[in-house]
């Protein structure tokens, strides 16, 4: 076979990647206490429509709120329990959600047909999209789209690759590395259930190069598949971007106006892999996913397999608590993470890290003017101009702004990382792309 694949991308930035802290720490699964919280917005798309009121009983498996509209998704209560309650809640952004409150009563009663085995390959595709969407599948990379949306493309038949992402390129996050050795085998075997849905497709995993033990892992598993293979790629950051992993695969560029599928492609994160393998072939839907809880201000730096709902400072408690008392507390990596206020709030499906850190880097610098040195144009793995757009946001220039491509930026944050003068160049670019969005549905 003579493929076209790269090792990389243009633009990027080569961040402290912080993994020692957790690299080697195999899962530890966490039972949690308590009340647990389900958001009913833990998706992209419209929020999710409670099944339950205040008093009912409810079951380990049971869908709690169904998907409301086309991009939408399943919620699934992840112990059994009681509805405490049905209220709004604080989410990680600071802001509240409506959600679903249950008290777990420590049984973890399944739902009737939660783990019904079938075998894969007797399924249609209706069918395999159907148990996919019930499960409540969202792409547990972060992005958070519901993944039977995805994996309906206009025309299967065009669809070249299903590429799975196990870059894991953010710094400090390593519970997608510690699942490509641990679980290889249900990532590739949820890679097949996908390859079923699109003929004329091949699979490929892709991994960075920082990653020899997952690489090895799943290339012994992959060694006797002729439509699956590995494709390691070098270490830069963000080579998980889904535009930047189909450059390195297809040597395709796509654009925000465009999905993955107009160049070929379909794209999951390993997690999300594992999910559909265990939603078709176990009858298993989403309640338990793994993450990261480290930093230097973490006592034991872990990777946990979690139930969905779980407080994060049950997380934190688990990883020993805090050895320093963090200044700054991240919601993802230090890249494209969210800092927060507090820990008295529930993970939800696109939880997979908390960082804790001892010093807070970034407040200690004021930023100063812009030097125009250019850095952050080198940076831009979308050949934007970020200072420019920068300045067109904290301007108020919608128009200026949406005309110099402003809606293309990714939002990985390699421009603030590279910025001499310390501006917040991602933020401003984020914030105005926000209300530009804001403003074009507003219209519609």
């Amino acid at each position: 076979k003579s493929h076209m694949y790269k090792k990389t991308f243009h633009g990027g930035v080569h961040p402290y990647d912080g993994k020692e802290f957790a690299r080697d720490i195999p899962f530890q699964t966490w039972l949690p206490k308590g009340d647990l919280v389900f958001h009913l917005n833990q998706h992209i798309g419209k929020p999710a429509k409670p099944l339950v009121q205040k008093g009912d009983s409810v079951l380990a498996g049971q869908i709690i709120a169904e998907a409301d509209g086309f991009v939408s998704a399943n919620i699934i209560s992840s112990v059994s329990g009681t509805v405490k309650a049905i209220e709004k809640r604080e989410n990680v952004l600071g802001t509240t959600d409506l959600s679903i409150v249950v008290t777990n009563d420590g049984q973890y009663t399944l739902a009737e047909g939660v783990g019904a085995e079938v075998d894969p390959a007797t399924l249609t595709t209706q069918e395999i999209l159907a148990k996919v969407k019930a499960a409540g599948i969202v792409g547990l990379g972060g992005a958070g789209f519901p993944t039977h949306v995805k994996l309906a493309p206009k025309d299967p038949a065009a669809i070249k690759y299903v590429i799975a992402n196990g870059a894991e390129c953010e710094p400090y996050i390593t519970c997608d590395d510690q699942l490509m050795r641990t679980y290889a085998d249900e990532i590739v075997a949820g890679l097949k259930i996908m390859l079923q849905l699109f003929p004329n497709a091949e699979g490929v995993v892709l991994i960075e190069e920082n990653k020899p033990e997952a690489i090895a892992a799943v290339q012994k598993v992959c060694a006797n598949e002729n439509k699956i293979h590995v494709h390691p790629v070098h270490v830069k950051y963000p080579q998980g971007g889904e535009r930047q992993l189909i450059y390195a695969v297809t040597g395709r560029a796509i654009n925000s106006k465009m999905l993955p599928a107009d160049a070929g492609c379909i794209v999951d994160n390993v997690e999300t892999m594992i999910a559909v393998y265990n939603a078709v072939k176990n009858g298993i839907p989403v309640m338990k996913r793994v993450a990261t809880i480290t930093g230097d201000a973490i006592a034991n730096p872990s990777n946990f397999l979690y139930s969905m709902g779980t407080p994060y400072e049950q997380l934190v408690e688990a990883a020993g608590g805090f050895k320093v008392q963090p200044e700054k507390i991240i919601s993802g990596g230090p890249m494209m993470g969210f800092a927060m206020f507090g820990l008295d709030v529930p993970t939800t499906k696109t939880s997979s890290s908390l960082l804790c850190l001892g010093k807070d880097a970034v407040a200690e610098f004021e930023p100063l003017a812009c030097i125009n040195c250019g850095r952050c144009v080198e940076a831009c793995p979308e050949n934007l101009i970020p200072s420019r757009l920068a300045k067109f946001g904290n301007n108020g220039l919608m128009a200026e702004f949406e005309k110099w491509h402003g809606l293309e930026c990714i939002e990985c944050g390699s421009c603030s990382y590279v910025c001499p003068s310390r501006r917040q160049v991602a933020q401003s670019v984020k914030t105005m792309k926000k209300l530009v969005l804001a403003e074009k549905r507003k219209q519609k």
